[in-house]
């Protein structure tokens, strides 16, 4: 089987997804169309380079709707030949893209693809497309739907994560984050966003905020308390799915969660005839892949079996494994990661995560496989995993190893 090759991870700055942030007047087009336009300079290509555009989007409605990725293809400067697929996978999009690329070059169909994804949070709103799960009470109902920060508190207190251990990673990723942008840790992957004059827009991640301090956590209320509680009542349903609970521990607030943000993110990934043929240099081999279902309550477990089962699938253990990526959607999925394998937290989300930086949903599976690589890169280490948590009850995985 063919081997697939990461040659390069590009990634924009995460704007605030709101008016004010940064990004808010930029399309998902025009993000989308930049970081093409920044891959295919990097890199040199030139015509009919690659076999396909992979990009992953989450609420694909109004601009991200229409098959993004084509759209995105012709509003760049890459070849018309090149076509574009949009793919959906939650939260997981960005790294779903990756992976089909890289199962599609092993595969033969193919020597190279540009894989990832985009999410404009703050001009696309999350929920707007009218998701069945969520709405259609025949299968909401019959899945014991409820949202995903209720999900979060599950895993808390089913668990037993409270919240000052939560509070306490969460400041964590601020305190990585800032030193990992101090530190130009990011530099390798970042491509600033630029306005039609050519001046920069967005450099910096602008969601982080550094300054937090455990007492600034510590004021924040509860998230998910009242939709639990209150109305509609969420916790009753999660208690009817899951009776020996007899209550659930709200302990999510914005300073745990994920941050709503607008980014993009993509991966070149190649044969190593395609390296030869271009002149590029693997940087890593696409060692494995892997997805899986989970129980669509608690939802957000997904990173511990699909580790599980990518491990085995593999024939490695988790002591193979020099880096991790968990991603930050909320503070308990990176704990119970970190519980169920007895990882060094020192090895897991080194720079911060979308904690502290921002979750940008059909992006954030490339940015975590480009910081990933970057980091393993860094340190000199050789072999690392990245996993997503994905709504619905899903989860995804990718290992990477240098070369």
């Amino acid at each position: 089987m063919t081997d697939a090759f990461i040659y390069d991870a590009a990634r924009t700055p995460r704007g605030k997804g709101r008016p004010d942030g940064s990004l808010h007047e930029v399309t998902s087009l025009a993000l989308s169309a930049r970081l093409l336009n920044a891959v295919k300079e990097r890199n040199n290509l030139e015509g009919h380079a690659v076999e396909d555009v992979i990009w992953g989007n989450v609420t694909q409605v109004k601009e991200q709707g229409g098959c993004l990725a084509r759209s995105a293809v012709l509003a760049s400067d890459l070849d018309e030949r090149i076509p574009g697929l949009s793919i959906n996978r939650f939260c997981a999009s960005g790294m779903e893209a990756v992976n089909l690329a890289a199962n599609q070059i092993k595969g033969g169909a193919g020597s190279a693809y540009i894989a990832g994804g985009v999410e404009m949070m703050g001009r696309v709103a999350m929920g707007s497309d009218g998701a069945a799960i969520a709405v259609d009470p025949s299968l909401a109902m019959k899945s014991y739907f409820v949202p995903q920060g209720i999900s979060a508190d599950i895993i808390a207190t089913e668990y037993g994560f409270d919240r000052d251990q939560a509070d306490a990673l969460a400041l964590e990723s601020q305190r990585r984050a800032a030193q990992a942008w101090q530190e130009g840790r990011f530099d390798k992957s970042i491509v600033p966003v630029i306005d039609q004059n050519g001046l920069t827009i967005l450099d910096r991640d602008e969601y982080m905020r550094p300054g937090t301090t455990i007492d600034d956590l510590a004021k924040l209320k509860p998230a998910f308390k009242e939709m639990g509680e209150m109305m509609p009542g969420f916790d009753k349903v999660a208690m009817l799915k899951y009776p020996h609970l007899s209550a659930i521990d709200h302990i999510h607030h914005a300073g745990n969660s994920s941050g709503i943000v607008d980014g993009a993110a993509a991966v070149l990934i190649g044969n190593e005839e395609f390296g030869k043929a271009h002149g590029l240099k693997p940087r890593a081999r696409i060692r494995a892949t892997a997805k899986i279902g989970t129980d669509p309550t608690i939802m957000l477990t997904g990173p511990v079996p699909v580790t599980e089962k990518i491990l085995r699938d593999s024939g490695m253990s988790i002591g193979d494994i020099d880096l991790f990526e968990v991603n930050e959607a909320f503070a308990s999925v990176v704990l119970r990661f970190m519980q169920a394998f007895q990882v060094d937290p020192a090895k897991v989300n080194v720079n911060g995560g979308a904690i502290a930086m921002g979750h940008p949903l059909g992006a954030t599976g490339a940015i975590i496989i480009g910081t990933l690589l970057d980091e393993l890169e860094r340190q000199d280490k050789n072999v690392g995993l990245a996993t997503l948590c994905i709504a619905s009850g899903m989860g995804a995985a990718t290992i990477i190893e240098r070369v």
